[in-house]
């Protein structure tokens, strides 16, 4: 994990079209702004997963229906 240290109006770089940007520090919490293309995603880690998460249950759900679909045509 790479470890930087910013300042208030700093940014940090990554490739040529995701900037991030410290814009408040109050207390424990940071205001972070974050300049991307639309197409890419951004999101907070615990809604990454929970959409990664609930993306599984979809799949599963799609095999398991297939496989029952599969079933039935075969009787």
């Amino acid at each position: 994990m790479l470890v930087l240290t910013r300042k208030i109006n700093q940014s940090i770089q990554i490739g040529q079209d995701i900037e991030i940007k410290i814009l408040a520090v109050e207390g424990e919490q940071i205001k972070i702004g974050i300049e991307a293309p639309k197409h890419v995603e951004i999101h907070r880690k615990e809604i990454y997963l929970s959409i990664q998460e609930e993306n599984n249950k979809a799949t599963n759900t799609s095999i398991d229906l297939l496989r029952q679909f599969t079933n039935q045509i075969k009787k």
